[in-house]
């Protein structure tokens, strides 16, 4: 996967944010096999140009897109596609991995004395489920914005919820421009750069390569992330810590 070319001004980034679903946490499966399920009672089938829009939005967004999308809006409202969407996912969440590269990437930076928080679009309800097996890594997080914090007042691609993370910073607010986010949705990638900052995509692989235009480096997995290309202190080892 190519880069785009990065942002002259990269020397200058001092702070990073990270979204969770798909990026930090292996979950985005979780939504893409439910959905799928309840789409197979209506002989649907659950494709990824709907995915890539439903990606990042606040759930209730998500779920008017969904049954409006595939034709099932009259057999199943949004509210009601929640609740039974909710019963299943409460059994998978706490079963989350990490994505390659996340622990390896949060340590580093911790260590160098990077501020990092996160900022999803998850309600706090799922993010503890979520995050139950991996309190060490999120421990380590300056501060954590969710989906239901109340000055999140528009979901991605609005710029609301990393304005949010920008300004709890210590010293806070950061100027946009120090701040890098790191996100695999394309509504996020586009919140983050509403939000005046530099966006590292890192997309699934099925995600159409259209959507990678807006962000200022698209790259495979957290793995590939060089901290140079930034501004930021380097790796000391790229061999260690490849988790």
């Amino acid at each position: 996967m190519a880069n785009q070319g990065i942002d002259a001004s990269s020397g200058s980034i001092t702070h990073v944010i990270f979204d969770m679903d798909g990026l930090l946490l292996d979950t985005e499966k979780f939504y893409t096999e439910v959905q799928e399920i309840i789409l197979a009672r209506y002989n649907k089938t659950f494709d990824w140009s709907l995915k890539a829009k439903m990606m990042g939005m606040k759930a209730i967004e998500a779920a008017r897109v969904f049954v409006e999308e595939t034709g099932i809006s009259d057999s199943l409202t949004a509210e009601d596609f929640l609740v039974e969407r909710e019963e299943m996912l409460q059994k998978m969440f706490p079963t989350s991995d990490l994505m390659p590269g996340a622990s390896r990437l949060i340590h580093h930076l911790n260590e160098n004395g990077i501020p990092i928080c996160v900022a999803t679009g998850t309600h706090t309800r799922h993010f503890d489920l979520k995050t139950q097996r991996h309190s060490e890594l999120f421990s380590l997080m300056h501060h954590i914005v969710r989906g239901d914090d109340p000055e999140v007042k528009q979901g991605k691609p609005s710029p609301d919820i990393f304005l949010a993370a920008a300004n709890r910073f210590e010293g806070g607010p950061v100027d946009p421009q120090r701040i890098l986010v790191f996100e695999d949705a394309p509504s996020g990638v586009l919140a983050g750069k509403n939000a005046g900052m530099s966006v590292v995509m890192v997309p699934d692989a099925r995600l159409d390569s259209r959507y990678h235009q807006v962000a200022d480096q698209v790259l495979n997995s957290l793995l590939d992330f060089s901290p140079a290309d930034w501004g930021l202190p380097p790796f000391e080892n790229a061999s260690t810590k490849l988790d």
